[in-house]
C-alpha cells in the first residue's frame, strides 16, 4: 500500500470540513516556483496520524480563493505544486494531472505533491 496508513481516526482534523472554497498561494522564488492549494476548511488545521504531524499553514497555502477552473489552469502551468484537500485534490484528479496512485491520505485528507521534470 502506497502512501500513509491510517493508524487511528482524526476525528478533530475532520471537524467541521464541510461545502466550501479552495485557497491558493503561489510562491515564486528566483526561476522557481510552488503552486499551493488546500481546501478551505483545512486552512490552519493541523493532521496528526502516528509520527506524522503536518499543518495547513495559511502562510504557505493562502488565502486566496480560486475555483476549480482556475486551478485546472494553474495545475497546467506550475511545474511544482503542492495539494490538500478533497477538492484541490479532486481537480488534479479529474483533469488528468495524477492519478489515484499518487494521493497519500493524513487522517483521511488527501494530499498530493506534484514535481514536473
Amino acid at each position: 500500500m502506497r502512501g500513509v496508513r491510517r493508524i487511528k481516526p482524526c476525528e478533530e482534523a475532520l471537524t467541521g470540513l464541510q461545502g466550501g472554497s479552495i485557497y491558493s498561494k503561489l510562491h515564486i522564488i528566483g526561476k522557481d516556483s510552488v503552486f499551493a492549494c488546500c481546501d478551505r476548511e483545512l486552512a490552519g488545521k493541523m493532521l496528526k496520524q502516528g509520527e506524522i504531524a503536518f499543518r495547513v499553514d495559511e502562510e504557505f497555502y493562502g488565502n486566496r480563493k480560486t475555483d476549480g477552473k482556475e486551478l485546472a489552469k494553474a495545475l497546467k502551468e506550475n511545474a511544482n505544486i503542492n495539494l490538500v484537500g478533497k477538492k484541490a485534490v479532486g481537480v488534479a484528479l479529474r483533469e488528468g494531472i495524477i492519478s489515484g496512485n499518487d494521493i497519500i491520505k493524513i487522517c483521511g485528507i488527501p494530499h498530493v505533491q506534484i514535481i514536473k521534470i
